[in-house]
């Protein structure tokens, strides 16, 4: 069950119709609990084999927070950085276990084998829980942060549990912190117009970023990705453009759409997008893509290390660990990993260059268009993340130099056997122009209360639009998302 599909629009309704039904919006136990509920029919529907895995895990880190508190209480530091050592890799355990295990298996095997030592093992039929990369997360910094004092260890199961297994972001994030989600479970949640409303227009945000854009244009990448060896240049060339701004409606498309529906049920959700097409640079564009995940990095590993603050080897170091793991958190695959560390790299680069990558934010400036400065930065910018996520799309090495290959070749100036229409092309075009105009909102469809005083009728005709390009363009079958794989 997917958020685009009617299936969650009806499990939707009756999570709602619960939820504010007076017998269980009286009493904030009540509504943790219905969510908890909830939270783990979504989940067991989509992947039941693996729900008791999450709920066993759930439970094993309470306990740990438990005991963690408990030692802090006694002011027995040394135990209780042993039990957060503990908890950590645990974490790091169960992550490296459902779905890295078979990786590094092999990864060992292949190096054997290269150096002439021959051995020989079979695959483990391992079980992926879906969303284990994100609940596993949420593990990890509650057990640190209660290290650090930043938080006190939930008292209540039903509420650590709800948090770790809340269904709009159980399958995708974003990656909230217990610091700012806990305090939003102890307070009754009660149905607020302007918040729902709010969140209405950022779901059909992401529907249609969804529906009308990256499920569209999956259609042609795939076609190209499946066969490149026997794609032309200018076909490679448009795969190479089109594929990333598929991954970004995609994933930004999922992230609104959660981030609206726990709008609906009184939540604030972590942002997750700051217009990362907009980047100048690539630091500025990590700033913008996937931040729950990539502050996540800084907070826990990044400034732990040394952050900015020593040598610069030092700092080039973090930089590429960095990166690094980020790449591997994304997929069990080599390609993952040099994907990583080759935005790292660039940082790096800019880095030792002296490029400015905290430039004046362009976000809060008023104007129509971008300058011819800026305009040159972010295309500069484009061009080297969009050459990044060749790697990141391509299932081999090989597989990545023989697309690069393809599209060197003079069939780059040939007419390309790609399948998008006009109608795509200007969705796009909607895409980039509402990012430019709205950029100082949280998503593009976002009114300004003031701008609207006298245009009340404004949202209403681009809703409108909106719904009307859903229904005529939108994939009503409910495809997956892309990031449900990592």
């Amino acid at each position: 069950m997917v958020v685009n599909s009617i299936s969650f629009l009806l499990f939707f309704i009756v999570v709602f119709a619960v939820y504010y039904a007076p017998p269980v919006a009286k009493n904030v136990r009540h509504q943790n609990l219905w969510i908890l509920l909830t939270s783990y029919f979504l989940y067991g529907y989509t992947d039941l084999k693996t729900l008791p895995i999450l709920i066993t895990a759930t439970i094993v880190f309470y306990l740990i927070g438990k005991w963690l508190k408990s030692a802090m209480d006694r002011g027995n530091h040394q135990q209780a950085s042993r039990i957060t050592t503990f908890g950590v890799c645990l974490g790091i355990g169960v992550l490296l276990y459902f779905k890295y295990f078979n990786f590094f298996a092999e990864s060992v095997k292949d190096l054997m084998n290269a150096v002439g030592f021959h051995v020989s093992w079979t695959a483990l039929h391992i079980l992926l829980p879906i969303g284990v990369s994100f609940f596993t997360f949420k593990f990890i910094s509650y057990i640190i942060d209660i290290h650090l004092k930043r938080i006190e260890p939930c008292s209540n199961f039903i509420d650590f549990a709800a948090y770790i297994a809340f269904f709009p972001t159980i399958l995708s994030g974003p990656i909230d912190r217990p610091g700012t989600f806990f305090p939003q479970l102890d307070k009754r949640r009660q149905f607020r117009y302007d918040l729902a409303t709010d969140g209405f227009r950022q779901i059909l945000w992401g529907m249609f970023t969804k529906m009308c854009i990256a499920d569209i244009l999956s259609a042609g990448v795939d076609m190209v990705w499946s066969n490149v060896e026997a794609q032309n240049g200018s076909a490679i060339l448009l795969a190479t453009l089109l594929y990333p701004i598929q991954l970004y409606a995609d994933f930004d498309g999922y992230s609104n759409m959660a981030i609206g529906t726990g709008k609906i049920l009184g939540f604030h959700i972590t942002r997750n997008f700051n217009h990362p097409l907009l980047a100048r640079n690539i630091a500025e564009y990590w700033r913008c893509w996937h931040m729950s995940l990539m502050t996540w990095f800084r907070d826990y590993i990044y400034i732990p290390l040394g952050g900015s603050r020593c040598a610069q080897w030092k700092v080039i170091r973090n930089t590429l660990i960095v990166f690094g793991i980020s790449g591997l958190w994304h997929g069990a695959s080599w390609t993952f990993v040099v994907w990583g560390l080759y935005h790292g790299f660039l940082i790096v680069l800019y880095k030792l260059l002296h490029i400015n990558t905290k430039e004046k934010d362009i976000l809060t400036v008023g104007r129509w268009l971008p300058s011819t400065k800026d305009l040159f930065k972010m295309t500069i910018t484009t061009i080297l993340v969009f050459i990044g996520w060749v790697l990141f799309r391509a299932d081999t090495f090989e597989n990545a130099v023989t697309f690069m290959g393809r599209l060197f070749t003079p069939s780059l100036f040939s007419a390309p056997d790609y399948p998008i229409g006009i109608s795509t092309l200007a969705m796009i075009f909607v895409l980039y122009a509402l990012e430019w105009y709205q950029r100082d909102k949280e998503y593009p469809l976002q009114m300004n209360p003031t701008f609207l005083a006298n245009k009340k009728w404004l949202p209403y005709i681009i809703e409108y639009i909106i719904i009307a390009a859903i229904v005529f363009y939108g994939n009503f079958e409910g495809s997956q998302f892309i990031y449900f794989q990592f």
